[in-house]
């Protein structure tokens, strides 16, 4: 006997089928079991689920499972991590340029590059337009002099920028003497704070 199979409510069926064929089909998912058969013998459609030949067969089958969509709001790192990484290379690339060119304002390790760079004035004429600061450290203990009166270096900001104001000097002659070089960097930075443009260093 041969058999026709069509989805339910379907006005199209797949005639000539054998019944293995038709369990073939429902095993294979090409049938469910409320699709509908009608044998020859048959006088109307009837789901799968309910037709005699094919009742308990189609009762043991079990649906494949649900194929579950790709998830698309996923989020991908790979292009964060690598913004990242690229913002941390050039922060790195620029406070190391910023500790470098500090270093370069400082005296530099021999005479012979000091003579060759240092523009040489007379002290009268450096004076006209410089605020002279003199630290020197003695004994394990570090004094810092503005012009002639002693600083204390929390306080060196504050000093230097009264004497900008009185003066309208706006660049530092320092005088820094066998101190260490981060107390001339601090230095720098306070007159940089006071609104003082340019720091000249004083070579003996």
């Amino acid at each position: 006997m041969t058999w026709s199979v069509r989805h339910q409510g379907s006005p199209k069926a797949v005639g000539g089928l054998s019944a293995t064929a038709v369990l073939e089909g429902v095993a294979d998912g090409q049938w469910e079991p409320i699709d509908e058969v009608r044998g020859e013998a048959d006088h109307q459609w009837r789901p799968l689920e309910l037709h005699p030949k094919f009742a308990e067969a189609v009762a043991e089958y079990e649906p494949p499972a649900p194929v579950e969509p790709e998830d698309e709001s996923r989020l991908d790192m790979n292009p964060m991590i690598d913004v990242s990484l690229v913002l941390l290379i050039f922060f790195i690339l620029t406070t190391t340029y910023e500790t470098i060119r500090k270093v370069l304002d400082m005296p530099g390790v021999t005479a012979t590059k000091l003579d060759a760079g240092a523009r040489k004035a007379a002290m009268e004429k450096v004076k006209e337009f410089t605020i002279r600061i003199t630290t020197r450290t003695d004994a394990g203990k570090t004094t810092i002099r503005v012009e002639d009166q002693d600083v204390q270096l929390d306080a060196l900001t504050l000093k230097l920028g009264q004497f900008v104001k009185s003066s309208n000097k706006k660049q530092v002659l320092l005088d820094a003497q066998g101190v260490e070089w981060g107390l001339v960097m601090q230095i720098m930075d306070a007159a940089k704070g006071a609104g003082i443009e340019k720091t000249l260093l004083l070579k003996k």
